[in-house]
């Protein structure tokens, strides 16, 4: 097996695109405090195009990444806190007659937005969670045969409380395969809810943030992000991986070639926050677990065993000829 290849020429803008990239996770930062890979993956989620699904208990920052995401990019920003009661037509929007000028005019939603959360998703009724499948998926929503798009840059951030199951719909596979990336933060250290506890000691630090990019200025970083090249052998070593989840005996459905697309997408935005305009093997392996552990379905023998999707994602990182990797075997014996 031959070394991995790197373009030769011009990176694109590539470049330019990983200051501003970093610019913006230093912002978050000042907010969210001692989560430096969550906020990683937050803004690949964004220079991805993608959305994610933040899972973990309350308290810990969900939220305010959310936010601290949406205005130090400058996007626009709806909250949709969903339960049981929400209908369909409170995110999307609905005609209303106007009863001056004799037509119905449409009162758009709150996901016509750029950055949009959707808190606490799993407390709605199924009905209304597939009310953002169509805006997720085609950056578009459909009311009463009118189809309205929505705004660029355009990403959803669904919040879920992974230990309260009572009075929740859990998100189905359909649902869950359009999140690009699943976040879990997790408790802070004892010396990070230290600095937390006096970042916040007479207001809160997200009161003071300001944008440090334009919205057009995400739109850029997008289009940066693709121009990433992608060796043919790194292609093969991801959809090898994908393949290897279909056929586990631990897995009752693999991930989906929507998961291939969002593992090559999400390694193209890895490669260029770490200063690249080429993907590595190791953008691939660090992006494996956050966006197929939510793609696979554990199978019933296996979690009765205690098997997590991210141990069986782990094991196959390990299972997986890496790229490369027998040449460079060669050249060092």
């Amino acid at each position: 097996m031959n070394d991995v290849v790197t373009p030769e020429g011009e990176s694109g803008g590539v470049d330019r695109a990983n200051v501003e990239a970093h610019k913006i996770g230093s912002n978050i930062r000042k907010v969210i405090i001692g989560k430096d890979d969550a906020v990683d993956l937050a803004v690949i989620g964004l220079l991805c195009q993608g959305h994610v699904l933040i899972e973990d208990v309350p308290g810990v920052g969900k939220t305010m990444l959310a936010r601290s995401l949406a205005r130090s990019a400058n996007c626009t920003f709806k909250r949709i806190q969903f339960t049981p009661d929400l209908l369909p037509t409170d995110i999307t929007g609905v005609s209303v007659f106007n009863q001056k000028s004799g037509e119905f005019e449409f009162k758009q939603g709150p996901i016509i937005s750029q950055l949009v959360l959707a808190d606490e998703i799993n407390r709605a009724t199924p009905k209304t969670q597939s009310a953002l499948l169509e805006s997720m998926e085609e950056r578009q929503v459909t009311v009463e045969g009118v189809t309205y798009r929505t705004p660029r840059p355009f990403m959803v951030m669904a919040t879920q409380n992974p230990i309260e199951y009572e009075g929740t719909f859990p998100l189905p596979e359909a649902q869950l395969d359009r999140f690009l990336l699943m976040i879990s933060l997790g408790y802070p250290t004892v010396e990070e809810e230290l600095a937390i506890v006096e970042n916040q000691r007479t207001a809160h630090p997200i009161d003071a943030l300001e944008p440090v990019v334009t919205a057009e200025g995400v739109v850029s970083i997008q289009e940066a992000t693709r121009r990433v090249y992608v060796d043919e052998l790194v292609k093969r070593y991801l959809v090898a991986i994908i393949e290897a989840t279909r056929s586990h005996e631990d897995i009752s459905l693999g991930a989906s070639p929507r998961g291939s697309l969002a593992l090559y997408r999400g390694s193209q935005a890895m490669a260029l926050l770490r200063g690249r305009d080429f993907v590595l093997p190791d953008d691939v392996k660090a992006l494996a677990a956050p966006v197929l552990s939510h793609r696979i379905i554990v199978a019933a023998a296996a979690r009765m065993r205690g098997v997590r999707s991210q141990d069986i994602i782990n094991g196959l990182l390990e299972d997986v000829p890496v790229p490369g990797a027998e040449a460079r075997s060669r050249a060092g014996g």
